[in-house]
């Protein structure tokens, strides 16, 4: 309401709090608030340098944004397998996948879980590569005690709706101040850096357009929100993690089904609950399984269709199915279970419930 009667609702004061907060939060060299994280994705690349003729390794098991972004600026996205525990990306596969042409890696922290980031960097140390981290999932997350986001390489973060902090649509860059600086022109249209003031007092009418930048601005009804989420994230996660301690204490007994793993050297920010069924000791697949849960009230989603078989992808670079075996058959047995902290402890157990009554009436 405050910024609803203030005089400003784009991007202005409340933006720039809200940076200040979550940069502090979590100790990153900078940060720069954007609509999406896709844009902070985007913008990456582009202060990255990568272009026309350059590759970019990514995950198959993501949301298309990881790749689509590759595609905006020209290069070609490389899709490889993921890891059979945390289907996060696959370092071995990385080294399989680097050629003269590769100019980045970007990890996929996926459902919140830390990818390998050591084997990562030493991979781009040792090809002289960019890390950009796609950390839409991994707030907040650590890896060996170090937050996601927090090193000088870029990430990016989102605050969709579904995130653990929300802005409704929004997302950050984070990383080095020099390519910030840069990041942060290069998503409002290419403008020197504080051309926002230019309809404030203090400001001046006068901005130059350094290059064709992108729209790609919070406003400051959004950060608003994340400054309202910001101090609430704490207690939100540590309801995150009684719901999937509970989870795994019940639906960890059934035979049926693999349950997520988190490693001992990382903190996972908990974003998805993700199970796979073992189909031979069921009598329904996935789908049916799926339709069985909501049938009894219970919604739940796939998390993802893996980008190689997406029809643009598949048709564009010729993937098949089998091209990324451990994200197809993650996929192939797959479902996220509701996961937020508004969900009481009654929620909990209508889901565990109705799940155990899945498996033991479609027990093989």
């Amino acid at each position: 309401m405050d910024t609803l009667l203030s005089d400003w609702i784009t991007t202005g004061p409340k933006t720039r709090l809200f940076e200040s907060r979550l940069k502090e939060s979590l100790g990153a060299p900078a940060l720069v608030a954007f609509n999406s994280c896709t844009a902070g994705l985007h913008v990456g690349l582009v202060v990255l340098g990568v272009g026309p003729g350059d590759e970019v390794i990514v995950p198959s098991l993501t949301f298309c944004a990881t790749a689509n972004v590759v595609e905006h600026v020209g290069a070609r996205p490389v899709l490889v397998d993921v890891l059979p525990g945390t289907l996060t990306l696959d370092p071995e596969a990385v080294a399989r996948a680097i050629t003269p042409r590769t100019k980045a890696i970007m990890p996929v922290h996926y459902a919140g879980h830390p990818a390998q980031l050591d084997e990562l960097f030493a991979l781009a140390a040792r090809h002289g590569l960019q890390i950009l981290e796609d950390a839409a999932h991994a707030l907040p997350a650590r890896y060996k005690g170090v937050l996601v986001g927090s090193r000088a390489n870029l990430a990016s973060f989102s605050f969709y709706a579904t995130k653990n902090l929300t802005t409704a649509e929004g997302g950050c860059l984070t990383g080095d101040e020099a390519l910030l600086a840069r990041a942060r022109m290069v998503g409002h249209h290419g403008m020197d850096k504080e051309a926002w003031k230019r309809f404030d007092q203090s400001g001046s009418w006068y901005y130059e357009v350094m290059m064709p930048g992108f729209k790609y601005n919070m406003t400051d009804l959004q950060a608003a929100l994340g400054l309202a989420q910001l101090p609430r994230l704490a207690g939100f996660q540590a309801r995150r993690r009684q719901v999937v301690d509970a989870y795994n204490a019940r639906l960890g007994k059934l035979a049926a089904l693999q349950i997520p793993v988190e490693d001992p050297d990382v903190e996972s920010s908990l974003h998805l609950y993700v199970l796979r069924l073992h189909p031979e000791q069921l009598r329904i697949g996935r789908n049916q399984f799926i339709d069985e849960l909501k049938a009894r009230n219970i919604g739940t989603s796939v998390h993802y269709l893996p980008v190689h078989m997406q029809p643009f992808y598949r048709d564009k670079y010729g993937y098949r199915p089998e091209a990324c075996p451990v994200a197809f058959d993650a996929f192939s047995r797959m479902l996220s279970l509701p996961l937020h902290p508004g969900l009481t402890d009654q929620d909990v157990d209508d889901v565990c419930t109705a799940v155990e009554e899945l498996v033991h009436s479609y027990q093989a």
